[in-house]
């Protein structure tokens, strides 16, 4: 049964879902404060802030909170339960995963690097569903025309941590493309 361990953050509560299995602790989603009242519904009867199953999570959960105080962090993607995202999706987390802090990509470019030219808006949509936020940036994909596109909590915390990361804005509100992965 999935377990919710709520952490508080400078932006607001973020819940951490979790499972134990037989290989250690899965995480199953991570739910942003904008993102809190359709998303948590689904596991209001899961047992909240039971004990820790080992040190893995406790690391998560400080690296959550160190990552959006602005510090550099390097998450364990094994710890995420990624067999259960379509296989498409998976790989363009797995892309996603792979830009590092204070660079950023566009929907169009993660396409292409997956040899699926054309797909932006089928990876935005994979980003969209992405269940595992902030160990797997999705704040770090704007459109490209440097515009911010979506996220899952909202566009000024997108911003925020973009900015966190050392990402620069125009005055019309575009990000500034001088770092650009793929």
């Amino acid at each position: 049964m999935p377990e919710v361990i709520d952490i508080a953050t400078i932006f607001g509560p973020v819940h951490l879902i979790w499972t134990r299995s037989q290989s250690g602790p899965k995480v199953r989603r991570i739910v942003l404060p904008h993102d809190l009242p359709t998303s948590v519904a689904a596991f209001e009867d899961a047992p909240r802030d039971g004990e820790l199953p080992d040190d893995s999570i406790r690391a998560l959960i400080a690296g959550i909170r160190s990552f959006l105080q602005g510090n550099d962090v390097r998450f364990d993607i094994d710890l995420l339960d990624l067999d259960r995202c379509p296989l498409f999706q998976r790989r363009v987390l797995l892309a996603e995963f792979g830009i590092p802090r204070g660079y950023v990509s566009t929907y169009g470019r993660i396409a292409r690097h997956l040899d699926t030219p054309g797909a932006a808006r089928a990876v935005g949509n994979a980003l969209a569903r992405n269940p595992f936020p902030l160990v797997i940036p999705c704040h770090r994909v704007l459109r490209s025309d440097g515009r911010i596109g979506g996220f899952q909590a909202g566009l000024a915390m997108k911003r925020r941590l973009l900015e966190m990361e050392g990402v620069g804005f125009r005055e019309d509100g575009r990000a500034i493309l001088e770092r650009i992965w793929y």
